[in-house]
C-alpha cells in the first residue's frame, strides 16, 4: 500500500457506509423488538419476497439473502419454529423444497409495515428529497459497479 492510501480509505465511501449498514441493522433490531417482534430484518425481507413471489425453491432464497446454502437452511428452519414459512416438497422433484409463507407469516409481515414505515421516517427526518435522491441514485450506482462483470481486476496489483 503506498503511503497516503490508508487515510483515502477512511475517506472514502466504503467505511461510511459499513458504519451506516451496522447501525441501521442494530436499529431496526430494536425497533422490532421495541414493538414485540422477535423478527430479524432478514426474516421480514425473505417474507416480503415470499409474499409476492409464494413457493419460491429453496435454492432461489439464498441469492435473496445473502446467505450459502447451509445457512439459508438454518434461517429458514427458525422461521418453521416460529410458524412463518411451511417447507413443501416440489410435486415434480422431490429433492426440491418450495418455500411458502404461512398465515402467521404474513399476518406478522403486516403487522411489521408501519414499523417499517416509521423506520424509514425516523431515518430520512430533516434530510431534502433531493438529498435523498441523490443518495438513492449513488446506491444505485455502486451496486451496479458491485456486480460489473468489467471489475474482474484484483483488487491490489
Amino acid at each position: 500500500m503506498k503511503e497516503g492510501e490508508t487515510s483515502n480509505i477512511e475517506n472514502s465511501i466504503l467505511p461510511k457506509m459499513g458504519r451506516t449498514m451496522k447501525a441501521l441493522d442494530y436499529f431496526i433490531a430494536d425497533k422490532l423488538k421495541e414493538n414485540g417482534f422477535e423478527l430479524t430484518k432478514v426474516q421480514l425481507i425473505l417474507l416480503k419476497n415470499l409474499k409476492y413471489q409464494d413457493g419460491q425453491p429453496q435454492n432461489n432464497l439464498a441469492h435473496l439473502t445473502n446467505r450459502d446454502k447451509a445457512s439459508l437452511a438454518r434461517l429458514l428452519t427458525t422461521m418453521e419454529k416460529k410458524n412463518l414459512v411451511a417447507r413443501i416438497p416440489s410435486k415434480s422433484d422431490h429433492r426440491i423444497n418450495n418455500i411458502h409463507i404461512t398465515k402467521h407469516g404474513d399476518d406478522m409481515l403486516k403487522q411489521a409495515g408501519p414499523i417499517f414505515l416509521d423506520i424509514i421516517r425516523i431515518i430520512q427526518e430533516g434530510i431534502p428529497k433531493k438529498d435523498i435522491d441523490v443518495v438513492i441514485r449513488t446506491l444505485k450506482k455502486i451496486s451496479q459497479n458491485i456486480n460489473s462483470e468489467e471489475l474482474v481486476a484484483p483488487l491490489t496489483k
